[in-house]
């Protein structure tokens, strides 16, 4: 992986290279014209998938999208990088650039609302939350975890009695938050499940793989495995139902036949007005609450973050101690 992205460490106090720099490439170039197009891949919702009332995924009609979508993002940049010849790479190059997509798409594939066939997403859907003008997007895209860091207890600050994490941690906002997700989620309430988070699912015999194709049919196989719970909550919970209920009801449809262009303004918070029918307010104990007590947030980025090492033929391999 540090050949591929081209950034190799000799420093001995720190690793040789790390995924957390460009694991939000994507969205950094996504708004350059030669990287427009990509917007779609970055969804895959289900046409007769319409959470709370219909989860259907994939369902029997296709994709919103047809084949530009994340699923076939994923699949086109494994396909490149099975063809990587061991070589370093340059900054750019076709191989760096698949990487780069790669461990966004997986980070994209743990995210509920990017399969959630209803409201591009949920970016169509205004809510409140912390008294804020919002989308339900945003919302799980990013506000969730800002509350996080801003609510995490202080002893995080300091570090663990545990190098092997700590060696890892590059004196970031976010080092206290992975102390919590490692101490009380992968050493803590995950203790028996994050080994088989971790092994690398059958082969998927719908999705034959071109040349030696062990990569490609990893990768197919933990979408299989990962998505179709991950559904489940948007009908659970992620989309509440009073979303469908007098007086919220029924403000979002007009915003389904609409794209993922990201560089939209109907995207962006701002554009997330008041008007005379209340939006919901989810920064409540039954929904924000929820999601906090059963660390769902950290839960999804954890296995994402398994799912990028599955992807670069590391499935099985993890240490941590008492794990």
């Amino acid at each position: 992986l540090c050949a591929i992205l081209n950034w190799t460490s000799t420093n001995p106090n720190e690793p040789e290279c790390h995924l957390a720099p460009i694991a939000a490439w994507t969205d950094r170039v996504c708004c350059l014209p030669q990287y427009r197009w990509t917007g779609s891949l970055h969804y895959v919702e289900g046409k007769d998938d319409y959470p709370s009332e219909t989860c259907a995924f994939p369902g029997n009609s296709g994709w919103v999208n047809g084949p530009v979508n994340l699923l076939n993002g994923i699949v086109n940049t494994t396909r490149i990088l099975e063809e990587w010849d061991g070589r370093a790479e340059e900054v750019g190059s076709v191989m760096n650039e698949a990487l780069k997509f790669l461990v966004h798409f997986y980070g994209d594939l743990h995210m509920p609302l990017r399969a959630a066939g209803r409201a591009r997403g949920g970016n169509g859907i205004k809510v409140m939350f912390d008294g804020r003008h919002t989308n339900l997007h945003s919302l799980w895209d990013g506000l969730l975890i800002a509350q996080r860091l801003r609510t995490l207890s202080s002893n995080y600050t300091l570090p663990l009695l545990i190098p092997e994490i700590e060696f890892n941690l590059r004196g970031a906002i976010y080092d206290p938050y992975v102390r919590r997700v490692m101490w009380e989620g992968i050493m803590g309430r995950w203790k028996g499940e994050v080994q088989q988070w971790l092994l690398c699912p059958s082969p998927e015999p719908a999705f034959p793989a071109a040349g030696n194709g062990g990569m490609l049919q990893t990768v197919m196989g933990m979408f299989r495995r990962n998505r179709n719970p991950i559904n489940v909550m948007n009908c659970d919970f992620i989309f509440p139902k009073a979303l469908d209920e007098r007086p919220y009801r029924a403000r979002y449809h007009d915003a389904d036949h609409l794209g993922h262009d990201r560089c939209s303004k109907t995207e962006h918070e701002d554009e997330a007005r008041a008007a005379d029918v209340p939006y919901l307010e989810l920064d409540t104990p039954e929904y924000a609450g929820r999601i906090k007590d059963e660390f769902v947030i950290e839960k999804l980025i954890v296995q994402g973050g398994f799912g990028s090492r599955g992807a670069g033929g590391f499935c099985g391999q993890l240490w941590v101690p008492g794990v």
